[in-house]
């Protein structure tokens, strides 16, 4: 990584906050089967490590959701580019998000899901830029709130789709 960029939360920050959060899941959902769903791309980290720090039931599913491009800001079109293949009726349904900002794709996923008839949705999300929202979403857990730079590493990408695999979550220098 370059000098041009520095480090907003390392990995052992994000490794604490994950595992308190998997603590506090595996409480909630105590004796249920889940259905975990992280949205792809960028989640797909933060749940691979999260589904390891619960202890509890789950099956897990998929769905690919795009708005950037290779743009740092929100296009404000969501496409889907990936669906669940398990029905949701009746089933506790864990949404698992890396980063809410304008709240546009989060509210276009949650009503997708909810349109599926499912027993409960919840919404966990790493990071949160709550300065961004454009529209009230629904997030029941936070493990960052963040200000309004724009971060990639741990599963977030850089314009081009680079910057995944870095372990900590960085920005460019102000």
């Amino acid at each position: 990584m370059s000098n041009d960029y520095e480090v907003m939360i390392s990995s052992e920050e994000i490794m604490q906050g994950i595992r308190e959060l998997g603590k506090t899941l595996s409480d909630y959902y105590l004796g249920k089967q889940i259905v975990l769903i992280p949205l792809l791309k960028g989640g797909f980290m933060f749940a691979a490590d999260l589904i390891r720090s619960m202890d509890v039931q789950m099956q897990i599913e998929f769905l690919g959701a795009a708005s950037y491009g290779e743009q740092t800001k929100s296009s404000g079109e969501v496409r889907l580019t990936l669906d669940t293949t398990l029905p949701l009726s009746g089933r506790d349904v864990l949404l698992v998000e890396d980063i809410v900002d304008t709240g546009l794709t989060l509210a276009y996923i949650q009503r997708l899901i909810k349109s599926r008839d499912p027993a409960s949705l919840h919404t966990v999300v790493l990071l949160d830029k709550k300065i961004r929202r454009k529209v009230e979403v629904e997030v029941d857990r936070v493990v960052f709130n963040i200000p309004d730079r724009f971060v990639f590493g741990y599963g977030l990408d850089s314009p081009g789709g680079f910057g995944r695999n870095l372990s900590d979550i960085v920005a460019k220098k102000e």
